[in-house]
């Protein structure tokens, strides 16, 4: 017998819908879940179920219903570029990409899609890291990217001036963003803005050569409505795809926030680093792309 919608998301989540929206001090009698927040700007919860930990981020940015409406095509855009299992933390956490997938419909959208542009061969990548199987399981439309649906666009960047972009990014009524915070070789750190790779075309190595400046100018092109940074399992170093569990320290965390220059900032601290310290982030502070001192955002700390 086929699993209903709304049961899959009790098992997923572990409640019903209306304890999802209840003031965090509600959430999950027993379950101990730390969060702070900074009134609608940035939510961090913890917790060790990820998707609790979702669902407890986005309750204290005031539900899911701020972020979608009924009718909307929503693009959930997970990092899926790696050939790695959950535990190697190289792609987006499963659970973590099915929750919101699951809270999406729950809050009225017509459609979730979810897809990547992969590094490695893609049907392996969304294989190996669970993200299609869970996904599909919360009733998201999984599909590879169609190399027809790459457009030229311009870009009024620094470094890039035009660029293949993948429509169907473009195109949703909303735009979530997911990614995974991880070390990267090049820019330091991989999360938010570094993620919007995933949804451009091209030859993207070549985006290495001004790596601050062209993220700078994606994050002009890509406005998503919603930042979720996974940081459940974060991968301390061989980044972007690393390769051995001792790279992975668990942090069982969830950021999430309107704004992706915060919410990278705050992703920083994970690794010992401030935003100033990554680039990228100093140049799209500069062009008013987002807030560089998250603290800025008056954090509140609480505790359920």
């Amino acid at each position: 017998m086929r699993m209903e919608r709304r049961d899959f998301l009790r098992i997923l989540l572990g409640t019903s819908t209306g304890l999802l929206l209840s003031p965090l001090g509600s959430l999950w009698p027993g379950q101990e879940i730390q969060a702070a927040s900074t009134g609608s700007e940035l939510a961090v919860a913890t917790s060790p179920i990820p998707s609790r930990t979702v669902a407890a981020a986005i309750a204290a940015l005031g539900g899911i219903k701020r972020f979608i409406r009924a009718g909307d095509v929503v693009v959930v855009k997970p990092n899926i570029g790696w050939d790695r299992s959950p535990e190697q933390a190289a792609d987006t956490n499963p659970e973590v990409v099915a929750a919101i997938v699951a809270l999406c419909l729950e809050a009225g959208a017509k459609r979730v899609k979810v897809f990547d542009n992969c590094i490695n061969d893609p049907y392996r990548c969304y294989t190996r890291s669970g993200i299609a199987e869970a996904a599909k399981r919360a009733g998201a439309e999984v599909s590879y990217m169609d190399p027809g649906k790459f457009k030229e666009m311009k870009i009024a960047g620094e470094a890039l001036k035009s660029w293949p972009i993948y429509t169907e990014a473009l195109e949703a009524d909303k735009l979530i963003n997911v990614p995974i915070a991880k070390q990267h070789g090049l820019s330091k750190l991989t999360m938010g803005l570094k993620n919007w790779m995933g949804a451009i075309g091209g030859r993207r190595s070549l985006i290495h050569q001004q790596i601050d400046a062209a993220l700078a100018d994606l994050a002009t092109v890509f406005k998503p409505q919603l930042v979720i940074l996974d940081a459940t399992r974060i991968l301390l170093r061989n980044g972007p795809q690393g390769g051995s569990p001792s790279d992975v320290r668990v942090a069982n965390t969830i950021v999430a926030g309107v704004d992706q220059v915060a919410v990278d900032s705050y992703g920083a601290t994970l690794f010992g680093l401030k935003g100033r310290d990554l680039g990228y982030l100093q140049k799209a502070h500069e062009r008013g792309l987002g807030q560089l001192d998250y603290r800025l955002l008056q954090v509140k700390s609480g505790k359920a």
